[in-house]
């Protein structure tokens, strides 16, 4: 179970892109704690600083300031790299659908880019960061790879086109990818701040700091949340994976599924705080409901995550009353 078992060649060198984010640093410490090497590249734009500074004293530790849309970045930053884990993107739904030309540029191109440096370094494997969005409007439970519907945001449409240039580079080149479609991911220093943050940590610092969150839509829609453990475990274990593994798209996930209206009772009950949330409009481009099937990632990459919700959001919650 988990990951912490697994073992890579001595003096591994794994690249973590967008490893100053939520999942990226997360991703940085566990290969260290592993005693791997870790080379970051980030360039700040939605990651943090604070998320550099943990790991810098660290001797397996190097952190590169640059921006994946940078061809020639992308090449300096995978020489002599084993395995890349690409998780550099911009997130959100709705910020997509004001951005579509920046998140075609970052996200599509970004990807590509990543890709194709990885093949010129003969990078082994190449781990990236897929969405639950791709389900788009199919509208049966539980979600499962092969039975996608109409994409229902440019950001949607970012994460389908990265798996299908992966499937290329695999098919034409040689390079073994791996795609994980990622649900709801929360925990530790995912960030509760600007207009785009996720649900979990927003509500955790309003309700902290006795303010009345906002739930869009009427709370009866939900998700397969999933704690930042399991996600890590994906990644490691995609680095294991054999090649006939290769080429495909994971979803990566609990198996899950909790209300909106549901955690946020929790979360109040959790944090002793009395406060009815406030109901606004649908956020445009968002699935009302969302659940994975994890059995193919399960019989292709070993996956068997460890934590399931209520675990999770105990640990979550935990951190942000020591860190906020």
């Amino acid at each position: 179970m988990g990951y912490k078992h697994l073992v890579f060649p001595e003096n591994s060198l794994f690249l973590v892109t967008g490893g100053a984010g939520f999942i990226g640093s997360n991703l940085c410490e566990a290969v260290l704690d592993m005693g791997y090497r870790v080379r970051c590249l980030d360039d700040l734009s939605t990651g943090s600083q604070k998320n550099v500074d943990l790991f810098l004293s660290n001797p397996n530790y190097e952190f590169i300031k640059g921006d994946i849309k940078d061809f020639d970045t992308c090449v300096s930053a995978c020489k002599g790299v084993d395995f890349v884990l690409n998780q550099a993107a911009w997130g959100s739904v709705p910020r997509s659908i004001e951005m579509p030309l920046f998140y075609c540029a970052n996200n599509i191109t970004g990807t590509l880019n990543m890709l194709e440096a990885a093949r010129i370094n003969g990078v082994k494997k190449f781990v990236y960061a897929s969405s639950s969005s791709v389900y788009g409007d199919e509208p049966h439970l539980p979600k499962a790879e092969g039975k996608e519907g109409n994409l229902l945001s440019p950001y949607a449409l970012t994460k389908r086109c990265d798996e299908e240039w992966a499937k290329q580079y695999t098919m034409h080149y040689g390079l073994d990818t791996y795609g994980l479609r990622y649900f709801n991911v929360f925990g530790r220093r995912q960030s509760p701040d600007g207009a785009y943050a996720a649900v979990i940590p927003k509500f955790i610092k309003m309700l902290m700091n006795g303010e009345q969150p906002t739930i869009n839509g009427d709370g009866k829609q939900s998700r397969d949340f999933t704690y930042i453990e399991n996600v890590i475990e994906a990644n490691l274990k995609a680095c294991h994976a054999p090649h006939s593994a290769a080429g495909e798209a994971f979803n990566i996930a609990y198996g899950g599924r909790e209300y909106l209206i549901d955690i946020y009772y929790s979360l109040t009950k959790a944090l002793g705080v009395e406060l009815e949330p406030n109901f606004g409009p649908d956020r445009a481009g968002d699935i009302k409901h969302s659940n994975a099937d994890i059995s193919k990632a399960k019989a292709m990459l070993g996956y068997e995550p460890e934590y399931n919700f209520e675990r999770g959001l105990e640990e979550a919650i935990e951190w942000y009353k020591n860190n906020l």
